[in-house]
């Protein structure tokens, strides 16, 4: 499938984040939020966790465009979280507990996955993957992580810190994909859509 054939990409997210990495693929793009349920089940592995929540949302918003004129749009649903010590770590209910999550994530090692769910809309034809990117913390004061947490950056993040904004400032290293922590791993992205024919620039 050449470029001027290529579907639109359905986005299932509000993160402007997201928003932003897809747009480097080069292809038309819609957001459609898909604002689904979140909790999962007891048990399940941080992949099975990112995965299972990218198929979600993305299948809620085929779900919505079913009859429209998106039939051959592909919609991307996806999912990140944070892995320290097997606990996972979503968005922080409040300051205090962004407050709790820095304090364990500093000066140690913790792992970021993102979970990519792609569904054709025509078909329903699904590809679903992860990457898992590995972090390392500065070790930091109460003061830091005060803060910080003062910014208001933490509260809409995993693990709550933003490796693209001030939260730059607390990451020590990383070992993997950037945009992987960022949400969306677009080299991942790429491939799954080449499941499709559809070629990236």
């Amino acid at each position: 499938m050449n470029q001027a054939a290529s579907p639109t990409l359905i986005l299932a997210s509000g993160s402007p984040r997201r928003q932003e990495l897809i747009r480097l693929l080069g292809l038309p793009v819609e957001v459609v939020p898909s604002n689904v349920d979140e909790d999962t089940p007891e048990g399940w592995t941080p992949r099975q966790i990112a995965e299972g929540l990218s198929l979600r949302k993305a299948l809620s918003v085929k779900e919505q465009l079913a009859g429209q004129s998106f039939a051959e749009s592909i919609v991307v649903g996806s999912d990140t979280i944070v892995v320290l010590d097997r606990e996972v770590m979503g968005k922080p209910r409040d300051a205090e507990d962004a407050t709790r999550m820095l304090g364990l994530l500093s000066g140690r090692t913790h792992e970021v996955y993102t979970g990519v769910s792609c569904v054709r809309v025509s078909d329903g034809e699904t590809v679903t993957s992860h990457r898992v990117t590995h972090v390392r913390m500065r070790a930091l004061t109460a003061e830091q992580i005060s803060r910080y947490v003062a910014t208001g950056e933490p509260n809409d993040k995993a693990g709550a810190y933003g490796i693209q904004e001030i939260g730059s400032l607390l990451v020590e290293s990383i070992d993997g994909c950037y945009f992987n922590i960022v949400g969306l791993p677009v080299s991942l992205l790429s491939e799954m859509l080449g499941t499709y024919g559809i070629t990236t620039p």
